[in-house]
């Protein structure tokens, strides 16, 4: 495999994110497998990885797209996917973000009261509302979507004033959705959750599917335990089969994972440009790449497996592992035992597939890398190494 990616990296440049499409297409159906629902629509958050291929994948895979911006609905709608399936999960967007999405013919949900409110003013006869069921969960404080402290969705307790929009303007709330957090591994507290959603959706008259959001972690750490998906997945069908007999028909169950889709697909490869060992023993090893290109570590303080794939042989040190971004938080890992990296090294970050490309810069002015997807024995180049000529082009020297 190190052959193969050093060829790949002669190629098209160091640094270099890869994306095992098998791997996507193997949790796509795991998670249809822990979903036996008649009714089942799942749906792929975009925002994760809007890389062409792995959209088409999960579009092959029947899913439909949760997007948050006009530029993913525009995005998806281009690689293929039916309006139908696509849901606008809004977050403070604008009246010509609104009217946008209504004259693609996407869903729009809503995540407040004046939204819903506009959306019925302007026409629209149909909508979603995100609501906030006070229970959040989550990786990190920075991706708790739900509770007190957060600025999304409508409150559960407010879904009078939900009714009252409806009743007032004629729209009819079609969907009831939560989304709690990212890197869910709990599944007791999702099921909580699903449970005041639950309650929340009984009260509105005419829904067609209750949407329990993504946000199923996947196991970054060596130590760490993969959600109970059979769990999850057993408690939901459950739930819904009780709430559809209490309801009086059938209605669509929904889910919109991004990371547990494509994060374990994804690995970004560095080059080592550098090895230094400071007067009290401690060791820098430098890459070719930084947190322009994995924000991740630097933003949520999160853990990512790193491999010398070079010489995974060679003996174990412990080391510090830093960009080349010119910033003292551009850290990948500190004090991580790994085999020794030396100079020209390959290392491998490995679970980069979610939200790693999709939350890149060119913060430094440095470009972006190229994107390569595998898919079998072919290999896809889905984006080009950035040069610097084009990334420069983009202002007026005039």
């Amino acid at each position: 495999m190190s052959v193969a990616i050093a060829e790949l990296m002669a190629e098209h440049g160091s640094p270099l994110y890869v994306y095992d499409l098998e791997t996507v297409r193997e949790r796509a159906r795991t998670l249809k497998q822990a979903l036996p629902y008649a009714d089942l629509q799942l749906l792929y958050a975009v925002k994760a990885n809007p890389c062409p291929p792995l959209v088409r994948c999960l579009l092959e895979e029947g899913f439909g797209i949760d997007c948050v911006s006009p530029g993913e609905v525009k995005h998806v709608l281009n690689l293929g996917a039916d309006p139908k399936t696509v849901l606008f999960t809004e977050n403070n967007m604008t009246d010509a973000e609104m009217q946008q999405a209504i004259d693609a013919g996407v869903l729009i949900n809503c995540g407040s009261l004046d939204r819903l409110e506009r959306l019925a003013q302007a026409g629209a006869k149909q909508a979603a509302v995100r609501f906030n069921p006070d229970i959040g969960d989550g990786a990190h404080a920075k991706v708790l979507t739900a509770g007190p402290l957060t600025k999304f969705g409508v409150y559960y307790s407010q879904v009078d004033q939900v009714k009252a929009i409806e009743n007032k303007y004629g729209i009819q709330v079609i969907g009831c959705h939560m989304h709690i957090g990212s890197g869910i591994l709990n599944a007791d507290v999702y099921l909580d959750a699903m449970q005041v959603i639950l309650s929340v959706a009984k009260q509105l008259q005419h829904l067609e599917f209750i949407n329990f959001g993504g946000g199923l972690g996947i196991p970054y750490r060596e130590d760490d335990k993969p959600i109970d998906l059979e769990k999850v997945g057993n408690a939901a069908v459950e739930m819904m089969q009780v709430f559809c007999d209490g309801y009086g028909r059938n209605i669509e169950l929904r889910l919109e994972p991004g990371r547990f889709l494509v994060g374990e697909a994804g690995t970004l490869y560095t080059t080592v440009t550098s090895v230094k060992e400071n007067p009290d023993g401690r060791i820098y090893v430098g890459c070719d790449t930084g947190f322009n290109h994995l924000v991740r570590p630097c933003m949520y303080d999160s853990y990512h497996k790193i491999q010398n794939i070079t010489h995974p042989d060679n003996p174990r040190k412990t080391v510090d592992i830093v960009g080349n971004i010119c910033e003292s938080g551009d850290v990948f890992a500190r004090q991580r035992d790994i085999a020794e990296p030396q100079l020209n090294d390959i290392l491998a970050i490995r679970d980069a597939g979610a939200y790693g490309i999709s939350m890149a810069s060119t913060y430094n002015l440095r470009p972006l890398p190229a994107e390569i997807v595998i898919d079998g024995e072919d290999i896809i180049v889905a984006r080009p190494q950035q040069d610097i000529d084009e990334l420069l082009s983009v202002w007026n020297k005039g």
